[in-house]
């Protein structure tokens, strides 16, 4: 299985997160298209189907992927 790039999967996350927050407060159209979008960039980049499971996957392969098996936060 090809896994995203650590940098790029870290924005990701990030970036989903922040438009998360930022749209339960203003749910424009393209606020929802922007978090479409970055949730289906997400999941094709950690196989995956649904943005909650795109997110754990993430999670777990940043942690997995981090140096000296320590954990890595995201968020």
């Amino acid at each position: 299985m090809l896994m995203a790039h650590r940098e790029t999967l870290t924005g990701l996350v990030r970036e989903y997160e922040e438009l998360s927050r930022t749209a339960a407060a203003c749910r424009t159209p393209d606020m929802l298209r922007r978090l479409d979008d970055v949730a289906y960039t997400l999941c094709v980049s950690t196989g995956t189907r649904d943005a909650d499971d795109a997110l754990l996957a993430a999670r777990h392969q940043l942690r997995d992927a981090h140096p000296g098996g320590g954990s890595t936060r995201v968020g």
